[in-house]
C-alpha cells in the first residue's frame, strides 16, 4: 500500500529536534518553517521529497516544523510519520 490512510506526526517542538505531519491531500505539498529555513530549506525540502518518492507517497501535505534537527533526526521523523499515517506502527 503506497497512499496515507490517516493524519500522523512524529517529532517534538523541541530544540534540534523537528515535528513532522503527514495528512492525506489532492497532489503533493511540502510546508516548511525552520530556523534555519535560510541556510538549509532547499536541503531539507530535498530529504523530504526522497523520503515521500521511497515510500512511492503522491497524494500528501507534510508539514515540516524544523528547531534545527540532523538530517537523520529529520528522516527518522518523516519516516515514522509515513509509517504511523499508513497504519503500519
Amino acid at each position: 500500500m503506497s497512499e496515507v490512510l490517516k493524519p500522523a506526526s512524529a517529532g517534538t517542538m523541541e530544540s534540534s529536534d523537528v515535528l513532522v505531519e503527514l495528512v492525506p491531500a489532492e497532489g503533493r505539498e511540502i510546508q516548511l518553517t525552520s530556523v534555519v529555513e535560510a541556510q538549509f530549506g532547499d536541503s531539507i525540502r530535498a530529504v523530504a521529497g526522497e523520503m515521500l518518492d521511497q515510500f512511492g507517497l503522491k497524494d500528501v501535505c507534510l508539514r515540516i516544523d524544523d528547531r534545527g534537527a540532523l538530517e537523520c533526526v529529520l528522516r527518522a521523523r518523516i519516516e515514522t510519520a509515513i509509517l504511523r499515517a499508513k497504519g503500519e506502527n
